[in-house]
């Protein structure tokens, strides 16, 4: 494993509509890294503003140097593309992420860096615990998430939805993030290793400095579709044909025992049973049942073209365990 000279450090903020906050986050990076031991870069998405957010951040380049590099994106993709895009385009062995809106602290990130090294973890996020929000718009529907998200995943921090979190980049790089999936991803993380490596600690957490929140209540409802999804990937990934093969076995066994208590009672007390519903329910539920068969048979088909196909493994190796070069024994 790499030394602690022999990391370096790559801080990713995506931007959308924060032109006022751009020069003063910039400034505070500088400030909370003086005298930090680490080779480090600023890499800085803009992800389609509209307003100057792109100029102030040219801005920014011009006046700190090439260190602070930008990435534009061509539109507005949302924050879970323009932090993947930073991660693509990050080169530090260590990647820090936080948001642009100055509600993250700067000042947090060497001691952030610093736990990481020393607890041997791969990801280490950030705790907003006196969190600098509303109560009826934020904090109440944010608790509410991460004990859903606690539950469902298995990975249990105090708070999901905090930008800054310090990842090892071996291990990042192996997720790719796409629609939302920002608010889960340690969760991502937790499908490459084991969650006694993933971390938290409190962070500072400040009122917003300018400019307007792109979260809203709706957003809960994202959330609980996205969760559904999460725990059927965590879980189903590699086997999706077990996920809907035991609703397809449940749902052929009641309609099995539907039946045949029918023709018990059509055959032997010569009972009426043309009209009865459970007549309906229990063909219905044969019908389903060999459909999620079915679609279980295609899933575990598109599994393995997903596995195959692009190269992908369903298991991940930690790399700088592997000797680069190995040793055999010469035979007697």
């Amino acid at each position: 494993m790499a030394t602690e000279y022999e990391e370096t450090v790559s801080i990713i903020v995506p931007f959308y509509n924060e032109e006022d906050n751009v020069l003063p986050l910039v400034e505070r990076v500088h400030t909370a890294l003086t005298g930090f031991k680490l080779p480090w870069e600023l890499v800085l998405v803009d992800d389609g503003s509209t307003d100057a957010t792109l100029e102030r951040l040219q801005q920014a380049n011009a006046q700190y140097g090439s260190h602070v590099f930008i990435v534009e994106l061509q539109r507005n993709f949302g924050q879970t593309a323009a932090m993947q895009a930073g991660i693509d385009q990050a080169q530090g062995s260590l990647l820090v992420t936080l948001d642009g809106d100055l509600q993250n602290d700067p000042a947090d990130i060497p001691a952030m860096i610093a736990d990481l090294q020393e607890r041997k973890l791969d990801l280490l996020v950030g705790w907003r615990k006196d969190r600098k929000d509303t109560l009826i718009l934020r904090k109440i529907p944010s608790r509410i998430a991460n004990r859903l998200i606690r539950k469902v995943t298995g990975v249990y921090l105090h708070d999901y939805g905090c930008s800054l979190k310090v990842y090892r980049g071996s291990v990042i790089k192996k997720v790719r993030l796409y629609g939302e999936m920002h608010r889960f991803i340690p969760a991502w993380v937790a499908t490459t290793v084991p969650p006694s490596r993933i971390g938290e600690r409190v962070v500072k957490h400040n009122e917003r400095f300018s400019g307007e929140s792109k979260y809203g209540i709706s957003r809960t409802f994202r959330v609980i579709l996205d969760l559904l999804f999460m725990w059927y990937f965590m879980r189903y990934r590699a086997r999706p044909g077990h996920f809907f093969g035991v609703m397809g076995l449940g749902s052929g066994l009641i309609s099995s025992l539907i039946l045949f208590w029918l023709a018990i009672e059509k055959f032997i007390f010569g009972a009426d049973i043309g009209g009865r519903p459970l007549l309906l329910v229990g063909v219905m539920l044969m019908i389903a049942a060999l459909q999620f068969l079915t679609v279980g048979i295609l899933a575990e088909m598109l599994a393995r073209t997903y596995f195959e196909a692009a190269g992908r493994n369903a298991y991940t190796i930690r790399d700088e365990d592997i000797p680069k070069e190995r040793a055999w024994q010469q035979a007697d």
